[in-house]
């Protein structure tokens, strides 16, 4: 039997392509995954308005700021209840606010996320095209917004993948995992959090069958 090895076929920022030889299927499944419900990504989480003069309720305003992708760092930050902090607030460790003040003066108004100001250098919004409202000539929009990590198992926000699939390869022995981003992390970011996923549950699994052998032998 072949020894077990790994290709890239295809890179950029946004879309890698994996072949798997003699690798058994489950395995790159389990990377697909948790590529899409655990790997964590940054997204707006709480909006506290002061002001909304437009057509649109506060909640859906605030919906739609959550479906925005923020460019996320995964070395800088925790997720909420891994922080020491341990406020429900948070604090520069596990999140990160973002403030928008947009008015219409004489003519309508596309407000768009590239008016999202954030707090840090790194965690904003992927592009500046993103539409989240039309402010008609006089109503306003002013609001803070508070982003944090979070999974994608939790809320669809939190999905770092827009697609994630594993197909046949040229062979019986060879899979094919293929992961395309929103942009809050790269296709390789994400595989690498994935692969860290994979090989800590692993871990976990064989510590608890050792601690079982422990006790069955007493």
């Amino acid at each position: 039997m072949d020894s077990p090895s790994i290709k890239v076929t295809e890179k950029n920022d946004n879309r890698v392509v994996i072949e798997f030889n003699n690798i058994p299927r489950q395995y790159v499944n389990a990377l697909r995954r948790l590529s899409i419900s655990e790997v964590p990504t940054f997204s707006i989480d709480d909006v506290v308005m002061l002001e909304n003069s437009s057509v649109m309720h506060d909640e859906a305003v605030a919906h739609r700021l959550g479906l925005i992708p923020l460019r996320t760092d995964l070395h800088r930050f925790v997720m909420p209840h891994l922080c020491e902090c341990k406020s429900t607030l948070g604090c520069s460790r596990c999140r990160v606010l973002l403030v928008l003040d947009s008015e219409a003066n004489d003519k309508t108004k596309v407000v768009g996320s590239g008016e999202l100001i954030s707090e840090d250098d790194v965690v904003k919004p992927i592009t500046k095209e993103i539409p989240i409202i039309v402010l008609a000539p006089g109503q306003k929009l002013k609001f803070e917004a508070y982003a944090r990590l979070g999974v994608g198992k939790d809320h669809a926000k939190w999905q770092p993948t827009s697609a994630a699939v594993v197909k046949d390869g040229k062979d019986e022995t060879q899979s094919v995992l293929m992961i395309e981003t929103t942009g809050s992390l790269t296709a390789e970011e994400t595989v690498m959090a994935a692969i860290e996923l994979l090989a800590s549950k692993i871990k976990e699994f064989n510590n608890l069958i050792q601690s079982v052998g422990i006790k069955n032998k007493v």
